[in-house]
């Protein structure tokens, strides 16, 4: 998955090989720190390697702050890749300017002026090509974000032996987590206390994704309830989806359903939902040995940013320590 935005793009000499994702949540923040090491002595380089999973429950005017606890309780570094939750950015979709690249990016903060509540002035932005309809103009996917919100994490983040690499949003950590693959899958994901997710990924592109409102409470909820009303409800959205994407977008059918509900009953809704459902319906696995932190998907995901890509073919020499995709 390519990086939506970058904002810090120098590098100590001397960083660390820890990569933090660190996800914003509505009831807290949460972070991983994996060790992304050397193909060639991963076994010996495992032994010392310094895993963390931990969150902080505060509220998202007290994200500074969380972030600040974190670095004093657990001498945080590394690279840290920020996934932002739903109200802490915006995405639209426009015609793409017939500008050159160098500047489109200046271009779109006027264009969306009116599609957004975030001043121009005061806006980060970036964007990824949309899928083409037949026949249609070429459309974009603009992501901004405040600029001065931005700020305050940078500055809380940023500090000792800690450099932000990039900043995305839940869809591209959650797709992030997939193994690269010809065939489109369409996820269900969601973190805890958050609203449900549908993303359409195909060759490591998101083609579709919207939130599902008024699933957030999902891992409250009893087999009964989940049976009678919300899967059939979620179930409807799924073929929505399907039906967008393969009627609009004119792209073969997805090949596979797959499940990252990090809720109690999530092998039940897996169960439930293959009732409904005609392609095959399964857990979407973690890379092991990290795959029992469900809850931590979204940090899992962004942290491991530009390592997917090159899974198969090894390219960058590196992986995280000790993980793997199991298909």
């Amino acid at each position: 998955m390519s990086i939506l935005t970058k904002i810090s793009q120098l590098f100590s000499k001397n960083i660390s090989n820890q990569r933090l994702g660190i996800a914003f949540q509505q009831q807290g923040v949460s972070l991983c720190s994996i060790p992304q090491q050397n193909l060639d002595n991963v076994d010996q380089q495992s032994k010392t390697a310094k895993v963390l999973f931990q969150q902080e429950k505060v509220s998202s005017a007290n994200f500074s702050q969380a972030i600040q606890a974190l670095h004093k309780n657990h001498d945080l570094e590394g690279t840290a890749h920020l996934v932002l939750n739903e109200a802490q950015s915006q995405i639209v979709q426009v015609d793409k300017p017939s500008l050159s690249e160098s500047e489109i990016h200046s271009a779109l903060k006027w264009q969306i002026k009116d599609l957004v509540s975030i001043s121009p002035n005061n806006m980060v932005l970036d964007y990824y090509d949309a899928p083409l309809l037949a026949g249609g103009k070429e459309k974009i996917n603009v992501v901004c974000a405040p600029l001065d919100e931005l700020q305050k994490l940078l500055l809380a983040t940023e500090q000792g032996k800690v450099k932000i690499t990039s900043i995305t949003t839940q869809e591209f950590a959650f797709a992030n987590l997939l193994a690269p693959q010809n065939e489109a899958n369409l996820l269900v994901c969601q973190q805890p206390n958050e609203e449900v997710v549908l993303i359409i990924v195909k060759q490591q592109q998101i083609y579709f994704h919207r939130r599902l409102r008024g699933f957030a409470q999902i891992g409250s909820k009893t087999a009964d309830e989940l049976s009678f009303g919300i899967i059939d409800d979620i179930s409807l959205e799924i073929q929505r989806s399907t039906d967008y994407f393969e009627r609009q977008l004119k792209q073969a059918p997805i090949k596979e359903i797959k499940v990252l509900l990090p809720i109690e009953l999530e092998s039940v809704f897996i169960a439930k939902l293959a009732e409904n459902s005609a392609v095959p319906v399964t857990s979407l696995e973690l890379p092991r040995p990290y795959h029992h932190h469900r809850e931590f998907a979204a940090a899992l995901g962004a942290s491991l940013e530009s390592i997917s890509d090159n899974i198969d073919g090894k390219v960058a020499g590196e992986v995280l320590a000790g993980a793997r995709y199991d298909s």
